[in-house]
């Protein structure tokens, strides 16, 4: 199965929220509104790797994402 790299999210349980969820590593579910991030694997340091910019990156294309999203739908 492909599974795309961003989902939208949200919960019946939490109506007034949007989440973002990232499925490739490091999966990450991103609140669009307050910019929590709450991680589901753990961060290692890897060598020649700048693990903070690459996380800076991954923050950017998921609100890229979300708002190419919302887009679509008011198109």
């Amino acid at each position: 199965m492909e599974i795309p790299k961003f989902l939208i999210a949200d919960s019946s349980a939490l109506q007034d929220k949007i989440f973002i969820l990232h499925t490739d590593y490091p999966r990450f579910l991103l609140d669009v509104e307050t910019e929590e991030i709450e991680w589901y694997d753990a961060l290692e340091n890897e060598q020649d790797v700048d693990l903070e910019a690459e996380i800076s990156e991954l923050i950017e294309s998921a609100y890229r994402f979300f708002d190419r999203e919302m887009d679509s739908y008011d198109s």
